[in-house]
């Protein structure tokens, strides 16, 4: 069994690139992977929805660059934990999942996340191989290692309270459960988002309750989605990782500029002092590093010929103002519309209030002319063309 690697840059890359935290210290944990000691860490995801956003890869990035120092890594699928329903950040309870929901969640996962991990190096496991099979004594074996004080100091459970809002008893099992997952699999370490803190570390409390062991929590840092708020799949701003080359394309070069040196740093491979001198120059030229950012982006998840190409179609439909080759045709009927609910009518908008804020936005085009007013009416006959966003054209036919 061959020793990991103790080299001293590469682990303080590990340690410091896309991290936001490490409990009890980055020092400890430096330590003990200078010392060449193998140690075996997770990664757990539950399985809520059948796709994967950009967000998801931070943390996946981290595991695979402890696999490749030597180290033994486990991505851990929750469909144990998924059933009770993660409560954090969550101002309201979820809605219960069933198994038939969890296996259509996760059946393409490990395609979705190939271009990133590598799973000769990395082991999948269910946490339902051994979190079904917890008894009654188990189950209060584990619940007498941790106050219900300290569960319920959990912010969002304090905010929901004071609120008038129910906090069901199955959600305040959710981090005991999380956490017996270092247990069950003796862990040296836990990776995760900074919303995983709290369930993280009461991790770290069973690992030392049952094995006296010390066990180590990382933290990733956090992105924001593209309309500059945090990515998630329920604020519909994500970059998925099922998204076609042009879309991943396109949605990268609608981020801020401000972004464009966090993007570089989470997703890619580019070196951090490449990226930092990007950042001190990012002023002068914003649209040659995002093209950079976004050419990169689509190469992980679809090649170098598709990025190529997704940037040369960015380049002809939306600096050169071009019109696709291939334009969805709808056939309405040819009268004056508010164009509301003619954005609504031809799914160019999910609702009224989404065109709206488009219209206000300065994201709607007939015949590439601007939609100044979201109040007056438009007369439309065969053959124009509406473009909405950076993405969405529409020719209508008579």
């Amino acid at each position: 069994m061959s020793k990991p690697i103790t080299n001293k840059q590469k682990i303080e890359e590990v340690l410091t690139r896309r991290v936001e935290k490490i409990y009890p210290s980055e020092k400890a944990l430096k330590k003990l992977l200078l010392s060449g000691r193998k140690i075996k860490l997770y990664l757990g995801i539950d399985p809520t929805a059948p796709k994967l956003h950009l967000g998801h890869t931070v943390p996946l990035r981290i595991i695979q660059a402890f696999a490749d120092l030597g180290h033994e890594v486990i991505l851990l699928f929750g469909t144990g934990t998924v059933l009770v329903g993660d409560p954090s950040e969550r101002e309201s309870g979820r809605k219960l999942i069933t198994q038939k929901e969890i296996k259509k969640n996760i059946a393409t996962w490990k395609k979705q996340v190939k271009p990133i991990i590598n799973f000769k190096k990395i082991k999948i496991k269910q946490n339902a191989d051994w979190l079904t099979k917890l008894n009654l004594t188990d189950l209060i074996e584990i619940g007498s290692k941790i106050s219900s004080i300290q569960l319920f100091k959990r912010d969002n459970f304090t905010r929901r309270i004071k609120s008038g809002d129910t906090v069901w008893y199955h959600e305040t099992m959710y981090p005991l459960l999380q956490g017996y997952d270092s247990v069950a699999m003796d862990v040296d370490l836990e990776v995760g988002g900074t919303d995983q803190t709290f369930n993280m570390l009461i991790g770290r409390e069973l690992q030392k309750k049952f094995h006296n062991k010390e066990k180590f929590v990382l933290t990733n840092k956090m992105i924001v989605g593209t309309d500059g708020k945090k990515m998630s799949k329920s604020s519909g701003n994500c970059i998925w990782l099922t998204d076609t080359p042009e879309n991943i394309y396109g949605k990268i070069m609608a981020i801020q500029d401000q972004l464009i040196p966090d993007y570089l740093e989470f997703f890619t491979s580019i070196p951090m002092s490449q990226v930092k001198q990007i950042k001190k120059e990012l002023k002068e030229n914003p649209m040659l590093y995002k093209k950079q950012l976004a050419w990169e982006i689509t190469k992980q998840f679809h090649g170098e010929k598709k990025a190529t190409e997704s940037q040369n179609h960015f380049e002809k439909v939306f600096q050169s103002r071009g019109v696709p080759k291939k334009v969805r045709s709808k056939k309405i009927k040819i009268k004056k519309w508010n164009i509301l609910d003619l954005l609504v009518e031809t799914k160019l908008a999910s609702s009224r209030s989404e065109a709206k804020r488009l219209i206000k936005q300065k994201a709607v085009e007939i015949n590439q002319l601007p939609v100044t007013s979201y109040q007056l009416p438009v007369t439309i006959k065969s053959g124009d063309l509406i473009h909405v966003g950076r993405t969405r054209w529409l020719k209508i036919s008579g």
